[in-house]
């Protein structure tokens, strides 16, 4: 499964040329009415969104400066009906969204081979500039949560041209394999036809930032595929691409691979039992490699064309699961080194994260200079998550799923999260990847921590953990949020139900306190104060209290004395 680097026109080795050119000609009026209205648009790399190295943290920029992703994901269907989205446009505003996670399906823009129509994408990203809200498109492809449910009709009833993955006893699953070149080719055959109209749509307007490439890849319910192109790859040699990459990386390999190859004696050559030994393990290893190198080939076709920031998102492991009974073999971390290795087009590796250990996930996907964004989240979750993943781990974005389904979007906890985070984010921005910034998360698990920032160390704990804050009885709540410093002495603190103390470094010897703390907010960028907590609020000078149901900004002078 080699790639070409060519453009799309130029790839032989998968498109009819010919039969390419009649299919552009073959697509809605609207399309080409867009087309000769953007001839004349400027260069498409003066502002296209790219990713930027900002310090240690990796920033998205669009139209030349980053941006600080506040999206929300889009339901599974919720894009596949014209009209559908039309009452939900004002509550994102409400919300203080500035991004949108959207669904592209093949079937719907492919129903039959050849002939695209693209009046769902159209609509949407004219919606969403009206609105002043940018877009990232997911692209439904040949996966969608391991399944292969958005292919085409004429995909799915072809199993002899799209031959199916199988289990261990023959019997054929809802899965594409990924050992077909056919499939792969004609997936991206029409992913390079979505990304060259977005180009044609897009180019000048930038509203489309992103393209999440295909949706939670895995196997499920067995380790790996059992079909006949699958067994024969199994027992070949190891690609030769993904043994350089093991000898170049060696020394930093995920530990159980390492293990795994160390263990065989670190051989160069054999098949993929010989180098890494027999199990579940083994197999979750060879099919992270072909699910990789399908999704590069699927990727690199659209960059092709139009060459946005591309990534994958991860269906993530229950605890105790073992490979076959979960998504296997996706973009997950312990498979890191298959993917970067198999799929070099794709600019980051992403968590869907629904489990309560937020914190330990974000940790393990902010790992070898993978950039950090998380696409998908539960959307009762508390956005204090988001404040953490933004400061701690220099997240470029944070998005709740079934964005359209949450009720009351002016007053719920994502619209009031939202809008602090849309005060501070040229300060984030400014401060991401600098060592200037922290992140708290506080629950039951967790419920003190501590953070250095200058001459100071911050001892943040759950607001509960204050004797006089009255409490409902049942579950402690998620709390958090950040500290920015903005010079030696001065920091902002924002969001919800923290109680915080102050000491100064153990060297120098002196005891820290509260010069002045003022609540307040930021206006277009100027810090606006507002009361003045010097009194009761602080305890009489002991502490800085954020209080829970609700998220607030405050900016803290210390001071120290002997």
């Amino acid at each position: 499964m080699d790639k070409s680097s060519n453009s799309l026109l130029s790839r032989l080795d998968f498109l009819d040329v010919d039969k390419l050119k009649a299919s552009v000609f073959i697509v809605t009026v609207s399309i080409m009415l867009v087309s000769l209205a953007v001839s004349n648009a400027q260069p498409r790399d003066s502002g296209i969104p790219r990713l930027v190295k900002h310090g240690t943290a990796t920033q998205l920029f669009v139209d030349g400066k980053p941006f600080l992703a506040l999206a929300g994901e889009l339901g599974n269907s919720s894009a596949s009906y014209m009209n559908y989205l039309n009452p939900f446009w004002k509550n994102f505003e409400q919300m203080h969204l500035n991004a949108l996670i959207v669904p592209v399906y093949w079937d719907l823009i492919e129903p039959e081979e050849g002939h695209f129509d693209f009046t769902l994408v159209d609509s949407v990203v004219q919606e969403a500039r009206q609105h002043n809200l940018k877009i990232i498109f997911l692209w439904f492809g040949s996966w969608k949560n391991s399944m292969s449910c958005y292919t085409p009709l004429w995909v799915k009833t072809n199993e002899k041209r799209f031959p199916r993955a199988r289990t261990s006893n023959g019997t054929p699953i809802e899965i594409l394999t990924p050992f077909s070149d056919e499939s792969r080719n004609t997936d991206a055959k029409a992913f390079s036809i979505l990304m060259k109209h977005v180009g044609l749509i897009d180019a000048k307007k930038h509203t489309v930032i992103m393209v999440q490439v295909e949706n939670e890849i895995g196997m499920i319910p067995e380790a790996r595929d059992y079909s006949s192109e699958a067994n024969k790859a199994f027992e070949s040699a190891v690609p030769r691409e993904l043994i350089g990459y093991l000898e170049t990386h060696k020394d930093s390999l995920e530990p159980d691979l390492r293990e795994s190859w160390e263990k065989n004696g670190f051989k160069t050559s054999g098949t993929w039992e010989e180098l890494f030994g027999k199990g579940s393990a083994t197999d979750e290893l060879f099919m992270a490699w072909y699910f990789g190198r399908y999704t590069d080939y699927v990727a690199e076709a659209g960059k092709s064309e139009y060459p946005l920031p591309m990534y994958v998102n991860a269906a993530l492991i229950r605890p105790g699961y073992k490979p076959g009974q979960y998504p296997s073999a996706g973009p997950l971390p312990h498979l890191f080194d298959l993917w970067k290795a198999a799929a070099p087009h794709l600019d980051f590796l992403a968590p869907d994260l629904y489990f309560p250990n937020f914190a330990d996930w974000i940790g393990k996907f902010d790992h070898k200079g993978n950039a950090l964004f998380i696409p998908e989240c539960q959307n009762t979750q508390s956005v204090a998550n988001a404040y953490f993943a933004i400061a701690e781990h220099n997240a470029m974005g944070f998005s709740p799923f079934s964005i359209e389904s949450l009720e009351d979007p002016g007053h719920n906890q994502i619209s009031q999260g939202y809008e602090v985070l849309h005060e501070l984010t040229p300060l984030i921005l400014e401060n991401q990847g600098k060592g200037t910034m922290a992140g708290v998360l506080l629950d039951s698990a967790a419920q003190e921590t501590e953070i250095t920032l200058g001459n100071y160390v911050f001892t943040v704990k759950h607001e509960y953990a204050w004797r006089y804050w009255k409490h409902e009885s049942g579950p402690t709540p998620r709390v958090g949020g950040m500290v920015i410093m903005l010079s030696s002495e001065e920091f902002i603190i924002a969001g919800t139900g923290m109680l915080i103390t102050f000491r100064t470094r153990a060297e120098s010897n002196s005891t820290a306190g509260i010069g002045s703390d003022f609540e307040g907010k930021f206006v277009n960028s100027r810090w606006v104060p507002g009361l003045s907590l010097n009194g009761d609020q602080t305890n009489q000078g002991r502490q800085v209290f954020l209080p829970g149901g609700e998220f607030t900004i405050q900016k803290v002078r210390l001071y120290s004395y002997k």
